[in-house]
């Protein structure tokens, strides 16, 4: 290994970060011990890096949350001797302790903010060796507790080595890099004043009179203003100087519009030899702010609707520990979207966020992750106010943040239900927490709002007084998803209106799941569908924009994320993004950008929905289909393989015309004003019936149950909903569709369901079916029936989110049935539970010779308890 900075000059003049992120060896230890265990197996990797990445997303519950050992090789050129040196870590979940060449550094707890570690003492400039012992296993005393989304661990975010002369400025302030904080007290159209607040630190055993140098610099790279002030900074301390720079005359305005950002130079030069020893550079944005209770929010004296979305970190195959091209590309979306608030949930993030938010006009709440739930001690509270503190002050210089948050959800789920003077001591911890960490952060932080996130429950938020604490209230409302009905959201913005109307609010979160591979015509409250969600943000959106008081709103999310502890059509990830895993944009997405867009945006919805099927009308030869066209133009108009189709006013942003698909490819067109966006759709005919040969039968898949449709990615079948027999076609007899044991599902289970990724294929299924018929004229069939027992099993917890989600005790029946085709036995006493388990998805195939003119019909008899089938395939071989 080569020497880091071999020959480094002592008349360099600032201080030099490098990255560390290579050659690193990384291995689990089960026994958490102080030291490596011996016998570590370790592996080779570079940061950032979790050892979450697999175990999150797979069918057996839990993941690991234990001990993991980092170590890196550092050799340092002699040179260096002389120098202050630092490792720099921006994220490690979640506690961590720092040894060098055996002996500890540092520690740290908190798996959201950044820290800082002097290691100059402990180096011997030859072969070092860094060490990082690191835990993400439950405590109880350090937030979150529980949460809707994984603790992945590890060293999930960059390293750098940080080598400084011993007069620097403070890089170790709460973990705050680079221990310098501007304020602009006083911002208009004419003037604007800068107050610049630096800590200078002394490591050298003598004193050393230096000057303080800041520059205000402008995007041409002009000198706008400087100050100097001259000091003595005695050995061993630190000090602080604070600077202004007054009557900036007619500064360029920071906004979402126009995100101009200005420069401050600071240095530190020696009087002695008048040699820089350090300089660095921090962003500024003049702006001002405010919110208003009656009038929402406003941006330099102009109002301005808030709308956007928040954020979680991971990312498709990476679990947190993603490059930083990838964590930026998710702030250009955003502004992409037309959005122009980010909610930083719930937790600190990359330093690189808010440098995207700062450079792309994209205004920003953050906050710590108290979510859920507290513990009642000290420990736990004196673990938040530091993460307080760390969040303020490692983010403090940015332009884009106008609040701080540290509470989301905390009334969900509380604890000692059953002990109503137990829980109220409970909730007096509580609210005396909420006022420690707001008083902190007023006191931290007087220029900037402060905030609480609470679910839809008013009355008990309002009750032990934290509506009263934070100077604005986030509400998290998810009418017509998790509980209720979707016109109670207005209801409830009109309600805080009412009672709160000297309190400004946002709409923290909102949302619906959204599988990007289910379709519905006639959506549904949790089925899951895009056409669901979709209705779903018109009416959320709607309420939010024509009712002022409301200062904005953050879409619950900007991407799907990692909940390991979910099920439902895609376990483990919570679908509400407007984006996939792997930031593919779904209908949603392009709904947005036709609300919020200023130029003219035109796009047909299903643009992934690349892949149909449907039934052909009664001797025609194609199948009417809906197609919405997201825009936000009045009018649209769509063409069919160059027919037109005809004009459409755009009703709540979206076109939606009845589409004539023909079997094969179908290419479709929208054109508005200036505006094109087209669509190839490769479209599966299925006949309407089965033997007249104007359509030939070839294959189809049924799900059982349902009334959506569902695309296997992998495959590309496309699935279809069932339908009553009807002679001459196909469809089933007998039986009724699954419903749940709660009152959520309007039909199937949200069970994960095990040896499948395909999940939504056994998620519904038809109950107490007599028989299914195929018409099929005669040939060889390849048949495959599919079944999972979706009632029974393990008891599982509710998730506190679904609020009315009311389990019904399940009674488990023993189901034992038989199937036979077209009269000969092919399942024989079939007990899905005794035989695979409880949600497990079973798979029977064979092939059946059609003769005669008979087709296929399929018989379910029950030998005890009541016959199922989840789905059915069947293919034409010849």
């Amino acid at each position: 290994m080569a020497s880091i900075l071999s020959g480094f000059s002592n008349s360099y003049a600032q201080s030099k970060l490098i990255s560390l992120n290579e050659q690193w060896k990384f291995s689990k230890d089960q026994t958490s011990a102080e030291k490596p265990s011996s016998g570590l197996n370790w592996q080779n990797l570079s940061i950032p890096h979790t050892w979450n990445a697999e175990d999150v997303i797979d069918d057996t519950p839990g993941y690991y949350r234990g001990t993991g050992w980092y170590k890196r090789k550092l050799k340092l050129d002699v040179s260096l001797k002389n120098k202050e040196v630092f490792l720099v870590f921006y994220g490690v979940n979640q506690e961590a302790e720092v040894y060098v060449n055996g002996k500890s550094a540092g520690k740290h707890i908190g798996g959201y903010t950044g820290f800082t570690v002097p290691v100059s003492r402990l180096l011997n400039h030859q072969d070092d060796e860094i060490q990082v012992r690191v835990t993400n296993q439950f405590n109880e005393d350090i937030a979150p507790l529980t949460a809707d989304f994984t603790f992945f661990g590890g060293i999930y975010r960059n390293v750098d080595l940080l080598i400084t002369e011993p007069v620097h400025f403070a890089r170790n302030d709460h973990g705050s890099n680079p221990g310098i904080y501007m304020t602009t007290p006083e911002v208009s159209e004419g003037k604007a004043r800068v107050q610049v607040k630096s800590l200078i630190e002394n490591a050298s055993a003598a004193a050393e009179k230096v000057q303080v140098q800041n520059e205000l610099i402008d995007q041409q790279g002009l000198v706008i203003a400087t100050a100097f002030t001259d000091l003595v900074i005695p050995a061993g301390q630190t000090i602080t100087a604070v600077q202004e720079f007054k009557n900036i005359s007619s500064p360029h305005l920071w906004s979402p519009e126009n995100p101009y950002l200005y420069r401050i130079i600071s240095k530190i030069i020696t009087r002695k030899t008048n040699r820089t020893l350090d300089q660095v550079s921090s962003p500024l944005g003049f702006r001002w702010f405010r919110f208003d209770a009656e009038k929402g929010f406003f941006l330099n004296g102009q109002p301005l609707k808030l709308i956007g979305a928040s954020r979680h970190q991971d990312y498709m195959g990476m679990g947190n520990a993603v490059p930083d091209v990838l964590q930026l590309r998710d702030v250009e979306l955003l502004k992409k979207m037309g959005g122009n608030f980010l909610r930083v949930a719930h937790y600190p993030q990359d330093p690189q966020i808010l440098e995207a938010c700062d450079r792309l006009g994209i205004l920003a709440s953050v906050e710590i992750p108290v979510v859920n739930t507290i513990t009642e001690s000290a420990a736990f509270t004196q673990n938040c106010k530091q993460m307080q503190q760390e969040m303020i002050r490692q983010n403090f210089n940015h332009p884009s943040v106008v609040i701080w948050a540290y509470m989301n959800e905390i009334l969900l789920r509380p604890k000692f239900a059953d002990d109503k003077i137990r829980q109220a001591v409970y909730f007096k911890h509580i609210v005396e927490l909420a006022q420690t960490l707001d008083s902190l952060t007023r006191k931290e932080d007087p220029s900037r709002y402060t905030m609480i996130a609470n679910h839809g429950a008013f009355d008990s938020y309002h009750k032990i007084g934290l509506t009263k604490i934070p100077m604005i209230v986030g509400w998290n409302l998810y009418s017509g998803w998790y509980s209720g009905n979707i016109a109670d959201f207005g209801q409830f913005l009109d309600r805080h209106h009412q009672e709160l109307a000297d309190k400004p609010m946002l709409v923290t979160e909102y949302g619906a799941d959204a599988d990007p591979r289910i379709r519905s015509f006639s959506p549904v409250r949790f089925d899951k569908s895009l056409e669901y969600a979709i209705r779903f943000n018109q009416v959320y959106l709607n309420d939010i924009i024509k009712r002022p008081f409301v200062s904005g709103a953050m879409v619950w999310n900007l991407a799907d994320f990692n909940s390991e502890t979910r099920e439902e059509t895609m376990p483990h990830i919570n679908n509400k993004g407007l984006l996939t895993l792997g930031r593919e944009p779904k209908d949603s997405y392009f709904l947005y950008q036709a609300y919020l867009l200023h130029k003219p945006f035109l796009k047909i919805a299903s643009a992934a929905w690349k892949n149909r099927t449907g039934i052909a009308g009664s001797a025609r030869l194609f199948a009417t289909q809906p197609v919405q066209v997201m825009t936000n133009m009045k009018t649209a108009e769509l063409f069919l393989n160059g027919k037109s189709l005809g004009m459409k006013e755009a009703v709540d942003h979206v076109c939606v015309w009845q589409v004539p698909f023909v079997n094969g490819l179908n290419k479709l067109r929208a054109a508005a004003e200036n505006s094109t966006d087209e669509l190839e759709t490769d479209f599966k005919l299925q006949p309407f019936n089965l033997t007249d040969g104007l359509v030939p039968f070839d294959e189809v898949n049924i799900l059982m149950g349902a009334k959506r449709f569902y695309i296997n990615e992998t495959t590309h079948q496309i699935w279809m909903p069932d339908q009553p027999y009807r002679k001459g076609g196909w469809g089933y007899i007998g039986g009724e569709a699954y419903k749940g044991t709660n009152n959520r599902m309007s039909y199937g289970s949200d069970k994960n369901i095990l040896d499948t990724d395909q999940d939504p294929v056994y998620q519904t299924q038809q109950v107490g079916i007599k028989q299914f018929r195929f018409d099929v004229p005669d040939g060889e069939y390849e048949l495959c029936l599919h079944f999972a027992e979706l009632t029974g099993g393990a008891a599982k917890e509710s998730l506190a989110y679904n609020l009315d989600n009311n389990h019904q005790k399940e009674e488990v029946k023993q189901r034992i049935f038989s199937v036979y085709i077209n009269g000969e036995t092919f399942l024989e006493n079939l007990n899905l539970a005794a035989d695979y388990g409880y949600t497990t998805a079973v798979k029977k195939k064979t092939r059946v010779t059609v003769s005669g003119g008979k087709g296929i019909s399929l018989d379910f008899k029950a030998i005890n308890g009541i016959p199922v089938l989840n789905a059915l395939q069947l293919r034409k071989i010849y």
